[in-house]
């Protein structure tokens, strides 16, 4: 196959599914980030316009936690939807990952608590980024807060990742004065 062959195959490929593909990526782009502009006015809306420390903590916690969740969302969406363009049959992709899923679903059921945890950890307000805490036999500082784990840096200054599932008892410093 000559270049010239190629250029002729590829540029009407290009100008057909290429520009669906840019446009696919644009759109989860722009989708992301006016969704994180909504995440953050209603949690602060929600959160309101208390002043005191915790309530930034947990304003802080709550976009992370729902920005993220929505990214990973609009990710497997836009991939999802560039497959086609490249000739995949996402039907019968679907199908096969939904069968492994509730496979890989019924065998994790240490993953599924870890996300269970993690969604009454932040819930139920137990502590938030920023926080002095001691769980699992670790005191430090909680330093980000996901669905699935919370890291910590304890006073050396390593950084430990603590599944949310081992969290079963949360020891949290409360400075005096201020009420948490």
């Amino acid at each position: 196959m000559n270049i010239q062959n190629l250029f002729q195959k590829l540029v009407p490929w290009l100008l057909s599914h290429g520009i669906k593909i840019v446009l696919i990526i644009i759109a989860a782009f722009l989708t992301n980030w006016f969704l994180r502009i909504f995440i953050k006015k209603v949690v602060k809306r929600i959160i309101g316009d208390r002043i005191r420390e915790t309530e930034g903590k947990r304003e802080k916690t709550l976009i992370s936690v729902f920005s993220g969740t929505a990214k990973f969302v609009i990710g497997i969406v836009a991939f999802l939807m560039v497959l086609p363009e490249f000739g995949v049959n996402i039907g019968v992709l679907l199908a096969g990952v939904g069968v492994i899923g509730l496979a890989i679903g019924m065998a994790s059921k240490e993953i599924i608590s870890d996300f269970l945890s993690g969604f009454f950890i932040i819930l139920e307000n137990q502590y938030l980024i920023g926080d002095e805490i001691e769980i699992a036999g670790i005191k430090g500082e909680v330093k980000e807060i996901t669905l699935r784990k919370t890291i910590m840096k304890d006073e050396t200054g390593l950084i430990h990742l603590i599944p949310n599932r081992q969290v079963k008892r949360v020891a949290k410093k409360i400075n005096e004065g201020k009420k948490a």
